[in-house]
């Protein structure tokens, strides 16, 4: 193996099917790639020159804690902070987002309910009406 890469066949119709949920996989088959917390689609050729060329021009290193030699200053001051903060801090920071993440997933759903509701009364009230022409 590789110290930095890893390369992985996944079932998603199987035992793998909440990683392929959670990464958003919806066609099979998909090639992802990048940081494994906000992986990318490939939408390059399939053949091994396309492969291997994207390969060579895209992976590798990227910005991380491992890495910070390849951070805009940005990034390299945000990594330094969240390093630097006791791991409940960090921990309580991560729950923060995604309890926000679930708030919009909720709200989200609340509104496809309610526009649902008014799709399905509009229907019927056209239907209704086209009834007494």
């Amino acid at each position: 193996g590789h110290e930095s890469i890893v390369i992985a066949d996944v079932d998603c119709t199987a035992a793998g099917k909440s990683l392929c949920d959670v990464s958003g996989v919806q066609g099979f088959p998909t090639i992802k790639y990048g940081d494994p917390n906000n992986m990318e689609k490939y939408q390059g050729g399939r053949d091994f020159d396309a492969l291997s060329k994207f390969a060579k021009e895209n992976l590798g290193p990227s910005c991380s804690p491992e890495h910070l030699d390849l951070c805009d200053a940005a990034k390299k001051k945000q990594i330094e902070e969240f390093l630097a903060l006791p791991i409940a801090d960090l921990k309580a920071k991560i729950k923060e987002q995604d309890d926000a993440m679930e708030a919009a997933d909720k709200e989200l759903e609340q509104l496809m309910k309610s526009l649902q509701k008014q799709y399905e009364e509009a229907t019927k009230a056209k239907d209704s009406k086209k009834d007494a022409i």
